[in-house]
């Protein structure tokens, strides 16, 4: 759902498009590697999508906001969740200027980083080269945590699964005024109602 809002938002900016591709390998420590390299090749890696692993396609303009999705320098403050405008779009590195903190305004080069997924059900290792950063128009609400922001859309086309979500999302925006909720009901239909899922099991051992 995010990805679909952010590829509309890209497609209404005309200015140039870059796109850059994950280059993909088999990690050489793995004890298959001998066997792996032969079965899962680079095209099959490309393929490959979950969690805590960054898009093997990744589609740029300049003006368009993205997020860090590692830490890159942490005296700088270029950490993970940290918010972007692309400035430059380079063939080795892309410049962007950093949109909130003490480092606003300033411009910074992001490179490109070898990462290892972690996911328990991948079988195998294997690793990816790409730049460290998604669009950001529309984000998570996980990945919103830690953000303050003057205006926040909230687009609840599901209702919330984990307990307090709900009020992450809400508590992003620094004012009533800046906030707008769109959410939908089991039927497909816009509601005024969104649900707040609470696990009352969490308060049972409280004294």
């Amino acid at each position: 759902m995010v990805e679909s809002i952010n590829e509309y938002m890209i497609s209404l900016n005309h200015s140039y498009e870059k796109s850059y591709l994950s280059s993909d390998t088999i990690c050489s420590s793995d004890q298959t590697y001998s066997a792996l390299e032969h079965v899962h090749t680079p095209e099959f890696l490309n393929t490959i999508k979950c969690f805590g692993i960054l898009n093997h396609a990744l589609t740029l303009k300049v003006g368009v906001p993205v997020m860090l999705l590692r830490n890159i320098d942490q005296s700088t403050r270029l950490c993970n969740g940290t918010r972007l405008i692309i400035t430059r779009l380079g063939n080795q590195v892309i410049e962007a200027k950093v949109l909130s903190g003490h480092m606003a305004g300033q411009k910074v080069f992001i490179p490109r980083m070898t990462l290892t997924p972690s996911d328990a059900r991948i079988p195998f290792k294997f690793q990816r080269r790409q730049f460290p950063i998604a669009v950001s128009f529309a984000m998570t609400i996980n990945k919103s945590q830690g953000q303050s922001l003057s205006h926040v859309g909230l687009f609840l086309k599901k209702p919330m699964f984990t307990h307090g979500q709900l009020y992450v999302a809400l508590s992003r925006v620094t004012t009533r005024k800046g906030l707008k909720v769109l959410v939908y009901d089991d039927d497909g239909q816009i509601s005024t109602e969104a649900t707040n899922e609470v696990f009352k099991e969490v308060f049972q051992n409280l004294i």
